[in-house]
């Protein structure tokens, strides 16, 4: 393994143990909650170093990193959030991920697109802050103006794949990592990073948020195989190669997204083991990344934990964003959208997230 975080605290050790040592009986890999009932089975000596953080330490985790609401508190002080990522096709996709990261409790939302799509994105919401500056006489020198005023950038959504527009996030990401500022990695973004992993590999203020095309094409860049053995699961060999990609990565974190979400930050991981809704319409992966574009600020504000705060932030993030697909599909089944899951974040973070402490 390439990378260790300190951790004084060790929870599920014996989960993620039998993950990886391939002691899963079948039977038990079957039905909605498996993940719990490999918690109560037998397993045998194996020396593997990975770490397993189980469900109630990360839910502590993630409460302790909400900053309380005061009326102290000045504007932008609860996070000024960049997005990077708006084309002619691709509209919705930003101001998905920055609604989000406002609704969740970010101050301000900045999209940087293409001008093309500035007008479009401004129609959908006045709290939106646009710079149509991606594609403008020097985009790069343009955006670099307004790094030092945000405290994390999620690049991607809606970004496109012109390659002139990348190159451009390319130098962006060189600046983000030049200032410390995390970064969340999502869609064509991880386009991007497939064709030049170096741009991000070492980052550990960085989250990448792969779906299943995504993760395999990553994997297939490092040469990380879809081999198991004949008794190793679906569930295990994806807790593998999760592992190994945030390896190969020198520690970024991986969210790989699917029915059950899995983290990886270097050799700690977290499984959300919750389902969503059946329903997959486009944009819930852009609730995410603007959820998990404020909970890494959010973690990294904090000093005083032992686990990783991208890994944190990026369990906040999916956790939320599964129960708010659960309660939207609850109320509108086949015709669930993204729109349903965003007007679900309040309730969902106030049962979920939000502390007597964060209240007024």
């Amino acid at each position: 393994m390439l990378f260790k975080y300190n951790v004084n605290v060790i929870f599920g050790f014996k989960f993620l143990h039998m993950i990886l040592c391939q002691e899963i009986p079948a039977s038990i890999q079957k039905g909605p909650r498996f993940l719990s009932k490999i918690w109560a089975s037998e397993t045998s000596n194996c020396h593997n170093q990975s770490v397993m953080y189980d469900q109630d330490k990360m839910l502590e985790e993630a409460r302790r990193m909400v900053p309380p609401l005061t009326f102290d508190s000045h504007k932008g002080q609860a996070g000024r959030i960049g997005i990077i990522g708006g084309s002619e096709e691709y509209t919705g996709a930003p101001y998905f991920s920055g609604i989000s990261a406002l609704k969740v409790g970010a101050d301000l939302s900045h999209v940087f697109c293409m001008k093309e799509a500035s007008p479009i994105i401004k129609s959908y919401s006045p709290e939106l802050i646009v710079h149509p500056l991606l594609n403008s006489g020097n985009p790069v020198e343009a955006i670099k103006e307004w790094l030092p005023r945000l405290h994390s950038v999620v690049i991607g959504p809606g970004l496109g794949r012109l390659q002139s527009v990348l190159d451009v996030v390319k130098s962006l990401i060189a600046d983000l990592r030049a200032r410390s500022i995390p970064i969340v990695i999502d869609a064509d973004g991880l386009f991007l990073v497939a064709q030049d992993p170096s741009i991000i590999k070492g980052y550990h203020k960085a989250i990448l948020t792969p779906n299943a095309v995504e993760f395999k094409r990553l994997c297939d860049v490092f040469g990380i195989k879809s081999e198991g053995t004949p008794h190793m699961g679906v569930a295990q060999l994806a807790v593998k190669k999760t592992i190994a990609l945030s390896n190969a990565m020198e520690g970024v974190t991986i969210l790989h997204k699917g029915k059950y979400d899995i983290i990886a930050f270097g050799d700690e991981v977290t499984i959300v083991e919750e389902e969503s809704s059946p329903r997959r319409c486009g944009g819930q992966g852009d609730l995410l990344s603007g959820a998990a574009g404020v909970f890494t600020y959010w973690s990294h504000q904090r000093h005083d934990s032992t686990i990783a705060p991208t890994l944190v932030a990026g369990y906040a993030a999916s956790i939320l964003t599964k129960r708010c697909g659960h309660l939207a599909f609850k109320k509108y089944g086949r015709s669930t959208t993204t729109t349903d899951l965003i007007n679900e974040i309040n309730p969902t973070f106030n049962s979920l997230l939000e502390t007597q402490e964060a209240k007024l």
